[in-house]
């Protein structure tokens, strides 16, 4: 419900505030005087798009700003998809800058304009004569089978076996196209994968091969070095441990005569048995220097294989080739395990569809139900509407799944005798499509928890007798709902809990619209006016004062 509305800056509308009944609310007007802006700036709360040259001044912002209780819409679930604070008011506001920027809220939070447009639909219905595109399409057609049906519970259950379905059937047609693709590559992957497996990779194997052929290559140098280092160690002329042993005689003598030749001493000791350390590993060194030109071949064809896997495969080591083994290794079992996992994901989408379809079927026949009954009761108040040759049906076409159904609802329409009911898209007039929606309409408030009702002079063109019969109609609709009806009849102005006046306000350079709420003493004098002009008779205004004690 629209608890207050704000409009500043818009249009011919410098500042304006409307509180409406929570019932039937009722505007009038002269014509150009402001009635239709206010349903621009509404509009804008809806998503519309916005425009710098709606600015009543362009040198200050727009500000449109609704007000709403929604406690009773079990709206929770869309503020959360939103990622938004739910609060029973919700506050909308739209703002436009004179440069041109629009920005958009919802509880004082910046938000898209498509959800400003998602939420603000579930807010507000604006209904005009002109509203024919809505009603002939086929989605809005089953949405009101549904709504008449109470199909919620059916719609959802039905909606999350479909997403099961879909997923099961992605996954299954993922797999299966993976699984051409790997059968097509398995041939080459298993002659790849036996290739690397016949050469045994070892980690580590390429720097030791690459060590022993160094080693090999240069074994007469290498041979040379570690002799001269033996005989420098402990040859028979002078070598370093002889030196060392020297130096080892000559501190013994006089150790003890201060600890530091002690210490001295004993520095030495370690370094004699260090040098003759290094010695033994040296001599134990050059007798594994055993130059092999076999064992060289043997070594370097080796290498050449790691080099040459290594070219093809584009790696640079044997642990990246190890890698590649184990990746050809996970693909080879892959294509191996793949007709059960096929067959597993079949047997998952046929469950998943089965259940899809019965689910399916369940929301059809609950939708088949109502045809009937909701044809009939259409056809019955189109009648009492002024059209006394309507004929309503309603039939269902198989499709293919989708979100909503199985079904294409398609709502078939005659106003003229002898004339077969056909689509809506081609058959209705304007203003028998004002009153074929407005039927829906006042059978839906009596099925479910609807917006806000704004009528947009959906009277237009009917006869005061059925103007009476549709603003009684308005007036049950308001018994659940509020309802904001743009009027020119008196007839139907005289009906509403509360009567909005809009004028336009030309005492200042630029002209002003403005809207107040009528007392009941003014009431009597704009209805006197709608009845005979500007200057109403003494008739005028007992008709006037007739209308609205009815």
């Amino acid at each position: 419900m629209l608890q207050s509305l704000t409009i500043k800056n818009y249009a011919l509308l410098q500042e304006l505030e409307m509180r409406p009944s929570d019932k039937l609310n009722m505007i009038t007007g002269e014509t150009g005087a402001g009635k239709s802006i206010m349903l621009g700036a509404i509009g804008l709360l809806l998503g519309n798009r916005a425009d710098t040259r709606s600015l009543y001044s362009e040198d200050r912002k727009c500000i449109i700003e609704g007000v709403f209780t929604i406690n009773k819409f079990s709206l929770e679930s869309i503020f959360d998809q939103e990622e938004l604070d739910y609060d029973p008011v919700c506050i909308l506001r739209r703002e436009i800058s004179p440069s041109g920027k629009s920005r958009a809220f919802v509880n004082d939070t910046p938000v898209r304009l498509e959800t400003m447009r998602g939420i603000g639909h579930l807010l507000v219905d604006i209904h005009s004569q002109h509203d024919t595109l809505l009603l002939g399409d086929n989605s809005y057609q089953r949405e009101v089978i549904d709504a008449y049906a109470a199909n919620e519970k059916h719609r959802k259950t039905y909606y999350k076996k479909y997403q099961q379905y879909r997923r099961a059937k992605q996954e299954f047609e993922r797999v299966s196209t993976e699984a051409s693709r790997l059968r097509q590559e398995d041939d080459y992957n298993r002659f790849l994968l036996e290739e690397l497996h016949r050469a045994t990779l070892q980690d580590g194997e390429q720097e030791q091969l690459e060590e022993t052929v160094k080693v090999m290559e240069n074994a007469g140098h290498i041979q040379e070095q570690l002799q001269t280092i033996q005989l420098l160690c402990g040859g028979e002329d002078v070598s370093v441990d002889q030196l060392l042993a020297q130096m080892k005689q000559a501190v013994t003598k006089i150790a003890s005569f201060s600890p530091a030749y002690e210490t001295i001493y004993q520095r030495i000791e370690s370094c004699l048995i260090e040098l003759r350390d290094v010695s033994s590993e040296v001599e134990s060194e050059a007798l594994k220097i055993d130059f092999d030109q076999e064992k060289v071949e043997a070594t370097q064809e080796r290498l050449d294989l790691l080099y040459k896997l290594q070219q093809k495969h584009q790696r640079s080591s044997v642990p990246e080739l190890l890698e590649l083994q184990q990746e050809l290794e996970e693909k080879v079992d892959q294509v191996n395990n793949l007709d059960e996992e096929i067959n597993r994901l079949k047997q998952v989408q046929e469950v998943s569809h089965r259940e899809m379809q019965e689910a399916a079927e369940k929301l059809t026949k609950s939708r088949q139900a109502t045809f009937a009954p909701l044809a009939k009761e259409l056809t019955k108040l189109l009648r009492n509407l002024g059209i006394p040759d309507a004929v309503v049906e309603i039939e269902r076409q198989e499709v293919e799944p989708t979100d909503s159904g199985t079904d294409e609802i398609v709502i078939l329409f005659s106003a003229n005798k002898g004339i077969a009911p056909q689509e809506l898209r081609g058959v209705a007039s304007g203003g028998e499509f004002s009153r074929l929606m407005f039927c829906i309409k006042y059978i839906l408030a009596s099925k479910t928890s609807l917006p806000t009702i704004i009528f947009d002079e959906i009277d237009t063109g009917v006869s005061g007798e059925i103007a009476i019969k549709m603003v009684n109609m308005m007036k049950e609709m308001a018994n659940k709902h509020q309802v904001i009806s743009i009027s020119h009849l008196p007839q139907v102005a005289a009906k509403g809990d509360a009567h909005y006046f809009v004028y336009k306000d030309n005492s200042s350079e630029k002209a002003v619209s403005n809207i107040r709420r009528l007392s009941e003493e003014e009431r009597v004098e704009e209805i006197a006016k709608m009845l005979g002009g500007n200057n109403p008779s003494s008739i005028a205004y007992e008709n006037a004062k007739e209308l609205l004690s009815c």
